[in-house]
């Protein structure tokens, strides 16, 4: 609740970038727009002056080889988490291949540094709760953008906290380590999205809404995307 004050009273309407406009539609996707779009300039502000400056700097000045290492080891920690949602969702080939590869990734691969499974033709799979609830019928829900954490929905919101109990990171006893590896995950995600900025068209933050919005939608649906009456049509516009 904290954040949701300081992100209002710092980046009020007098802090709308420069061809913003300052009242937006409320739509069936959107309702909540207003608080969205202050908690994205506080969520774009910690961006721009912290998290791409440190995630440039990791891509600019570590070896290759040593991304690849973290990001695999990051993959292989989500395992777990993802075969959990391959169970929830009735999946049981799927939570066979994934478990495979967490084990043999986290043997033969050194703690996962090593994607073995991948050079044995085991495919990697990415579920969470937020998945698994729109795999049993539950709608997305409207919109959210969380502090910190970025674009979310209400539903995906509500995943969150049943896949954080079952992240291995989360039963670290060590506060230092735990701190640091979440440290690790955020400057690896936020690396890899770098190259992906010039994609951005327009309205920055109706461009990240409506991208997150439809990949959610494929990966629920795995690739066959059904209409959800919180989606909106004709919002690129």
């Amino acid at each position: 609740m904290l954040i949701f004050l300081l992100s209002s009273f710092m980046f009020g309407p007098s802090a709308l970038a420069a061809g913003e406009q300052e009242f937006d539609e409320v739509t069936p996707s959107d309702p909540w727009i207003t608080i969205n779009r202050k908690i994205f300039y506080f969520n774009d502000k910690v961006d721009r002056y912290l998290l791409r400056p440190v995630s440039s700097a990791y891509l600019n000045y570590t070896p290759s080889l040593f991304q690849r290492g973290v990001q695999n080891f990051i993959f292989n920690l989500g395992e777990v988490i993802t075969v959990t949602n391959d169970l929830l969702q009735g999946k049981f080939a799927q939570a066979g291949n994934d478990s495979a590869r967490f084990i043999i990734n986290t043997t033969l691969g050194l703690g996962g540094l090593i994607d073995v499974g991948y050079q044995l033709g085991l495919e990697r799979h990415r579920e969470d709760f937020g998945q698994t609830l729109g795999y049993w019928g539950m709608s997305s829900g409207p919109y959210i953008m969380l502090p910190f954490l970025g674009p979310s929905s209400l539903r995906d919101g509500v995943g969150l906290i049943p896949d954080y109990a079952v992240d291995p990171s989360y039963y670290v006893s060590d506060d230092s380590v735990g701190y640091l590896l979440f440290g690790i995950k955020a400057i690896d995600l936020r690396a890899s999205l770098i190259e992906q900025e010039p994609l951005i068209k327009g309205d920055k933050y109706v461009f990240i809404r409506e991208t997150y919005l439809q990949r959610r939608a494929f990966l629920v649906n795995d690739g066959v995307v059904d209409e959800d009456p919180f989606l909106d049509e004709d919002e690129w516009d």
